[in-house]
């Protein structure tokens, strides 16, 4: 696959982000070519999204607009800051984006710009593979959604159909935050938290 360069602006147009949605499949979702690159794999299976250049995957993990990737830009796309990849020591995750950096980056600054990735892209370069898998980027209700949801159930789907452990842990967890966010509200409209009043201190103690 080639990519060229586009025309970089702060936010994606909306032509950009209509042909990025009109993108993303379901259940007919196309099979990976097994000679993918990271980005493919990446794009299909964190966005199902498989028509795509260089510059609307660089718009699409800018987050915050800045025309340039920082080190911690280039961690939550690889999903490093996810809690899958916990297991791997920080040192690694950093030593991993540094070489990304170093890969694209011309001007030595330290974060790679639109133009740098996207000239780099056309050149042939490609973001590397470190076997961390496609990199989980988003929030739980987003990955549950595209990784499970999409993949085995569907919109008309049923509660009493979402049976399957992926479903339960995530409606538990779903339950624990519920939870902890009604005794959190409750606490708030204490003037006084007992709980934290050390034993010796309180009235009854």
């Amino acid at each position: 696959m080639m990519w060229w360069p586009c025309e970089r602006t702060l936010e994606p147009s909306i032509t950009t982000l209509m042909g990025l949605a009109l993108a993303h499949g379901g259940h007919d979702q196309q099979p990976i070519p097994a000679d993918a690159d990271w980005t493919v794999r990446h794009m299909s299976e964190e966005h199902h999204i498989t028509n795509f250049d260089a510059g609307s995957f660089f718009n699409l993990h800018d987050y915050d607009g800045t025309n340039e990737w920082t080190l911690d830009d280039i961690l939550k796309t690889y999903g490093l800051r996810h809690e899958s990849t916990d297991h791997n020591p920080m040192f690694e995750k950093e030593k991993a984006a540094k070489k990304v950096i170093d890969l694209y980056d011309r001007d030595l600054s330290g974060t790679i710009s639109f133009a740098e990735y996207t000239i780099g892209a056309a050149q042939g370069l490609t973001l590397p593979d470190f076997g961390w898998g496609p990199g989980h980027h988003g929030d739980d209700e987003y990955e549950y959604e595209i990784h499970h949801f999409e993949k085995f159930h569907g919109d008309d789907a049923t509660e009493e159909e979402l049976t399957h452990p992926e479903d339960i842990a995530h409606f538990r967890k779903h339950d624990m935050l519920e939870q902890q966010a009604e005794r959190q509200e409750a606490l708030d409209k204490m003037s006084i938290v007992e709980a934290n009043i050390p034993m010796k201190f309180r009235r009854n103690g």
